[in-house]
Formats: C-alpha cells, structure tokens, sequence
C-alpha cells in the first residue's frame, strides 16, 4: 500500500525538495504552505494551514492521516525572534505541540521527525541560551521528545546543519553565488564581503539531507536526536575559491576578520551513518548545481 507523509513548510527551500524528493519514492505527498504558491510543486497535494492554529492543525491531521509527518516549518530567523519573541515560540514550539498532539488523537501510529537546529542547546543549562530562537528550539525538542514517553508516540528529532544545493535559499553560499553572477551579467569584477573569511562551517547539501529524512523514518529509534552533517567543515575561504575555480571569476574579497576561532564544532553522524546514510554530494558538485540553478533563474 502507498504510504503517506505530511510535510510542513512546503513551500521552503527544504520543503520543495522534500516534497519532490518522497513522491519519487512513490509516498503520496501532502504539503502544508501559508499560502498557495503561483508556481505547484508537482505530486504534491497543497493544503493552506496556520500552525499557530491549533483547530487547523487538528483538521489537517485529520484530513492526512500520515504513516509520515516532516516538521519543516518555523520561524528560523535569529532577528525576528527578537523582535517578537512570543510569535517565534508560538510558531516553533506551540506548532509542534498542535501537530503532536493531532497525530496522537488521529493517527497515533504516525512517524514524526521534528526538524531541530544546531542553534538549539541544552535545556538544563539557561545560560547557554543565546537568543530567543534557540529557546524556541530548544523547547521544540524537549516537546517532541518528552512526546514519546508521555504518549508512546514514535517521535525523532533531526538536526541538520548548514544546507547548500540548488533552489532559492538565503544562505552565505547562495549570496556568494548572486553577487557572482549579477557581476557576470554588468561585466564588473565580484565584489564579495565577507565577515570572517577563516569561519568554516558544516555544509550539507539539501538533497542529501532529505535522504538523511527517510533513512530516520525508516530506521531510526523513537526520543533520539540526530546530527545531520558531513563530518568536515570548510572555511568561507575555501567555498570562494570553489567558486572562483567553477565560474573562473576573479573575485574582490574584502574581509572583516581572519579568525580562525570562528569554527562549527565538527561532529560526526555516527548514528545516521549507523542507519545506513551516506553522503552522495561534495561541496564542489553543490556549489556548481547552484550556480546552474541561478543561471537559469527567472
């Protein structure tokens, strides 16, 4: 029989590929949006839905009856979250409760996988909260987890780190990557300006990262949580000059700090590796797969 997933935030940059990612695999696909795009992801059935509403989530569920539920959604932005701190905790940590609480009422032999973040930190220890997005974070996981033991759901946590691939996106490599090309365009040399040009981060490609999605469902154990990285980081330095040898543009990179101190914890995936997951994407086949991508973006 065809399975069925439900998959919040539809419309992002994670959930675009999400979606077509699992009605390839043959799951009928239901994808939850704030609004309806102009532009229909294909084999995907759009439902308008506020998260924040809990009679909306409650009718969502209902309608669904997903064997799958991907939590995508959320307020990811660190400045907004202090703008409006309560709206972030309502949208992170209240949606997650709603869906939860929908899945455990109608259909309580759902998998859930709840997207985290690497922002998120230790919950018994306040003072390592930085800001109101990781508390939002931070109480998104504690819910999800506690969910399992309180109701005996099949509850997992994700958390990825930094995504790259194609597909409109807001990361550091995707603003590399458009001033690129708005200089290629004009004829003008890039000019790039960078923060910190040692920082290295965890960059994951999206694609492999929605593998990550389904290895969990399929294999992975209720209350865990799982680190959704490379095992490697790479310095801004070393993403331009992958960009310079893709494009064979000289860039103009202006940098702010060379601080080499500035580094993303490098962490293994040992138990996603364990499931089976491996990565299929380098950091040079992500980055050219987005330059195609917006080359040939309207």
């Amino acid at each position: 029989m065809t399975k069925t997933i439900l998959i919040t935030g539809a419309s992002g940059f994670t959930g675009i590929h999400a979606c077509e990612y699992f009605a390839k695999q043959g799951y009928r696909v239901f994808g939850t949006v704030r609004k309806m795009p102009s532009v229909i992801t294909e084999n995907t059935e759009l439902i308008v839905c506020d998260l924040a509403n809990e009679q909306d989530i409650d009718k969502l569920v209902h309608t669904c009856k997903p064997d799958y539920l991907l939590h995508l959604a959320g307020q990811n932005h660190v400045g907004t979250s202090w703008e409006d701190p309560v709206q972030t905790l309502e949208i992170n940590a209240m949606s997650t409760a709603y869906l939860l609480q929908a899945a455990t009422k109608h259909t309580p032999d759902c998998k859930v996988l709840i997207v985290g973040s690497a922002l998120q930190t230790d919950p018994q220890d306040i003072s390592s909260i930085p800001h109101p997005y990781s508390l939002s974070k931070t109480l998104q996981t504690l819910i999800a987890l506690s969910w399992t033991k309180l109701y005996n759901m099949d509850v997992m946590v994700a958390k990825p780190s930094n995504l790259i691939g194609p597909g409109n996106s807001n990361g550091v490599c995707a603003i590399f990557i458009k001033n690129i090309l708005h200089a290629e365009k004009s004829g003008s040399i890039p000019a790039i300006n960078v923060q910190n040009i040692a920082a290295t981060r965890d960059f994951v490609d999206v694609r492999d990262c929605i593998s990550a999605y389904e290895y969990i469902f399929l294999k992975g154990r209720p209350m865990e949580v799982y680190d959704i990285t490379t095992g490697g980081c790479h310095s801004l330095q070393t993403v331009l000059e992958h960009l310079q040898t893709i494009t064979g543009a000289t860039l103009n990179i202006t940098a702010a700090s060379n601080d080499s101190s500035d580094s993303f914890p490098e962490i293994q995936p040992k138990k996603l590796l364990a499931l089976g997951w491996k990565q299929k994407q380098t950091l040079a086949s992500s980055l050219s797969d987005m330059i195609d991508y917006y080359r040939s973006y309207p």
